[in-house]
């Protein structure tokens, strides 16, 4: 299966959001989500597993150009229990940044992902 696409859901500045249902990734590499138009640095996501056993998020490493240090490899995968949800982010546009400007994660359990993008200013 390929990358599935993962939208945005906004925070609002000195209001709220109601919790987004989230969108379906599969497990495996090569799989996992992509956040189009990525702005790294603003950036959270919330993986939830119900898979049945625990499971790994991974984000991977950038390309060069843009990110200057993608050298530095795919960030330390993060373990989300069974039945829990984890968040991760905000992360190093210079890092992780692909050339089409997009974020990618892989999961090793089929999760639920949600991009949040964060306001900048208040």
């Amino acid at each position: 299966m390929p990358r599935t696409a993962v939208a945005y859901s906004n925070l609002v500045a000195n209001g709220g959001l109601t919790t987004p249902a989230g969108t379906a990734v599969s497990s495996g590499a090569g799989n996992g989500g992509q956040v189009a138009n990525a702005a790294p640095e603003e950036t959270v996501i919330r993986l939830s597993n119900a898979s049945g056993g625990a499971g790994t998020v991974t984000l991977l490493a950038g390309s060069y150009p843009p990110a200057i240090a993608a050298g530095l490899g795919n960030a330390t995968a993060f373990s989300v229990g069974n039945g829990s949800s984890a968040y991760i982010g905000p992360f190093e546009s210079g890092r992780f940044l692909q050339a089409d400007g997009s974020l990618i994660f892989e999961t090793s359990v089929a999760m639920t992902a949600t991009a949040f993008r964060v306001p900048r200013a208040v």
